[in-house]
């Protein structure tokens, strides 16, 4: 059971039920991780405003999923795990590819190089190396990539934190962590 409430979008109130109504309007639901920061439509709407710029920018889609698997799975957050496999099949990532990115490998080496980028920013808490840095670099992103990476591994901590701190109900497809989380 979740620690804090899950609001409904058909009781919320005022700004919450604005912004779920916006959700529900983009997604087609509201999944339960969005329902429980509506307790804050502040959280809530400042989520939805780095997520809206950091799927603008220049990182294409599954960059974008490969990386929310390898740190959900790094910080051994299920939920998170398991809403970013369904997203993930969405944006045309496959199993074998989704179970690889889990563990910050690729089959396209660019993307492998921004996962060992990711995974180092989470293992380091952003004190990467000059060799870590260099090697993402090396692997042809542009310094545009390489600051929505970081962006994107900060996000994907923050939900992973109110994933597991608060304990909501997986309402996507549950996939178990590996033994290695």
């Amino acid at each position: 059971m979740a620690r804090v409430a899950v609001i409904d979008p058909q009781t919320a109130t005022a700004e919450a039920k604005q912004l779920l109504d916006a959700v529900q309007s983009g997604l087609g639901s509201v999944p339960n991780f969005i329902r429980a920061l509506a307790n804050s439509p502040a959280a809530l709407s400042a989520f939805l405003g780095i997520h809206g710029i950091a799927g603008a920018g220049v990182l294409d889609p599954k960059t974008r999923e490969r990386i929310a698997l390898t740190v959900a799975e790094q910080n051994a957050c299920q939920y998170c795990v398991s809403a970013h496999t369904a997203i993930g099949r969405k944006v045309g990532l496959d199993n074998q590819e989704m179970l690889a990115n889990r563990l910050g490998r690729s089959s396209d080496a660019k993307a492998e190089a921004a996962l060992s980028f990711a995974r180092a920013l989470v293992e380091h808490s952003g004190e990467v190396t000059k060799a870590e840095f260099d090697a993402v670099r090396d692997a042809g992103h542009s310094d545009a990539e390489i600051v929505e990476i970081i962006a994107h591994v900060a996000m994907n901590i923050f939900t992973n934190l109110l994933g597991k701190a608060t304990q909501i109900e997986i309402d996507f497809p549950k996939i178990d962590l590996n033994n290695a989380a």
